[in-house]
């Protein structure tokens, strides 16, 4: 969860400082900065980000082979063993930048074409072109604004609006040159794949085998690790594989530390606790009350740079949990975020015949890049914490989009059960119960969604609402209303609030 801002045209020292500053919570272990031919960058990272040693290196990372080149970089990459080999790039520190610039030297532009399995923005500079581009779901976040005659671009909207109010999302997919064009170099197919996965025998274990290598290739353990559990069956998994991973590494005795949340007695406490019984992991629970989660919207929103009620509710359970497995120790934390968007969970996407759940989760994994992917990023990063989701995986998605509709959202009794056959990839691995627990959002399973909407009902009029929205037609509710006000202290009523996403329901 490294941080980046840069500058190119007539850019000032005291303002890259600035920017930095406003986001030095994405990485207190390491930092620096890089001048040259009307161009700052600078980039700072934690120790979880691979940073270590880091004192032989310059930061920004610089090529060995090119000491124009340089990268600031936020990712993570699934691929990076099979890219590195033939471009002979060692393990060690910074050792996807360092392929990362490998790739641009052989291919240029082009590069963002083998960055198939790969979460990533970033900015290179040879001294003098800029290329910087952000991954086709957006899920490593990135901004850019100008002001005068310079551009702009940093990992989150506070670091931009310390110099400009002319701020924009930068598009995923894209990717820009130093004159701030940007070019679209990857889209969402618009067509389900002619070639269908079939063989339920063959899909199931395709999927096992897939998400067991995204684990083995993303979480290394290398620094203080533990796993979210909310005991559905996304973070389930993640945390039952990350477990098998963790025991064969270090021993058969060796527990991996999984963490819960609730309002309460939820039911996510419940069945985390059924889960982390089964794979015997250290267990921590959080309980928290309604006061709790009052006491840090206004910072949960300060960091989440959104007023969207489905995601600042789920992003307050994310933000609380996260602070106390930090408290607790723990560098990098395990999501199982990604499965609703990859096998289809969202229970709304039930509304719609077959022949249109295809078109309906394309349009889903759009809603990511100013969404989900804010809550992913942003609650751990305040708190120093990597998170690792090892269900965003480009060969997960690749071959998810392939399985027959019937597959992901299985017809039964009349309705439809979600996530269908990735419960039943994974139902010998775990408790009935867990595999096919009804689906809820973070906030449903811990009790914040049912708390939220009611408090605000409670302490906003009807006439604060209508005036509210006569003036901000964007505004939906009572609760949108009050996050709305405090996102507008921190970042304005003008082209911040054009970034944020708001999902199709309250």
């Amino acid at each position: 969860m490294s941080g980046l801002v840069m500058a190119y045209g007539e850019p000032n020292k005291g303002e890259i400082e600035a920017m930095l500053h406003k986001i030095k919570h994405r990485g207190a272990y390491a930092c620096g900065t890089f001048k040259t031919n009307g161009l700052i960058m600078a980039q700072n990272y934690l120790e979880a980000d691979g940073a270590t040693p880091y004192k032989s290196l310059e930061i920004p990372v610089q090529s060995s082979s090119s000491p124009n080149l340089r990268i600031c970089y936020d990712g993570q990459m699934g691929n990076w063993e099979d890219l590195a080999r033939p471009h002979a790039i060692s393990d060690g520190p910074f050792r996807e930048e360092r392929l990362f610039m490998a790739l641009y030297q052989q291919f240029g532009k082009h590069m963002v074409q083998y960055l198939t399995d790969t979460i990533f923005a970033f900015v290179i500079t040879d001294g003098d072109e800029i290329f910087a581009a952000r991954d086709v779901l957006g899920i490593k976040t990135l901004y850019y604004g100008r002001k005068d005659h310079t551009l702009y671009l940093a990992s989150e909207l506070k670091s931009v609006l310390e110099v400009t109010d002319q701020v924009y999302e930068f598009p995923p997919g894209h990717f820009m040159d130093k004159h701030g064009n940007l070019t679209q170099f990857h889209q969402l197919p618009e067509s389900q794949p002619e070639a269908l996965h079939s063989d339920l025998n063959e899909i199931t274990e395709n999927i096992r085998s897939i998400i067991k290598r995204s684990v083995f290739n993303r979480v290394d353990f290398r620094v203080t690790t533990g796993s979210l559990l909310s005991g559905g069956i996304d973070s389930s998994v993640i945390a039952c594989l990350a477990s098998d991973v963790y025991r064969e590494r270090f021993g058969k005795d060796i527990k991996l530390k999984t963490f819960a949340l609730g309002v309460g007695e939820s039911s996510d406490v419940k069945h985390a606790r059924i889960m982390a019984e089964h794979i015997d992991s250290d267990h921590d629970e959080l309980i928290v009350d309604l006061q709790e989660i009052l006491f840090v919207l206004p910072e949960v929103i300060y960091y989440l740079e959104s007023f969207d009620p489905s995601l600042v509710r789920s992003a307050v359970s994310n933000f609380l949990i996260s602070r106390y497995a930090r408290e607790k120790g723990i560098q990098v934390l395990l999501s199982g975020e990604g499965g609703d968007e990859v096998f289809c969970g969202y229970t709304y996407l039930k509304d719609f015949p077959f022949e249109e759940q295809f078109s309906r989760q394309v349009e889903c994994l759009g809603f990511l890049h100013n969404n989900a992917a804010l809550r992913l990023d942003r609650m751990n990063a305040c708190h120093g914490v990597r998170v690792v989701a090892p269900l965003i995986s480009g060969e997960l998605l690749d071959y998810a989009l392939a399985i027959p509709p019937e597959y992901k959202q299985r017809p039964e009794s009349g309705g439809r059960i979600e996530k269908w056959v990735f419960r039943k990839a994974f139902e010998s691995y775990m408790p009935e119960e867990i595999v096919w627990r009804f689906k809820q959002e973070f906030s449903q399973g811990s009790g914040a969604a049912d708390l939220l909407p009611a408090h605000f009902e409670h302490v906003i009029s009807d006439n604060e609402l209508a005036e509210a929205q006569a003036r901000h037609p964007i505004i939906r509710s009572k609760e949108e209303l009050y996050y709305f006000r405090v996102f507008a202290e921190h970042f304005g009523i003008g082209k911040a609030t054009e970034t944020v996403g708001q999902w199709i329901s309250l």
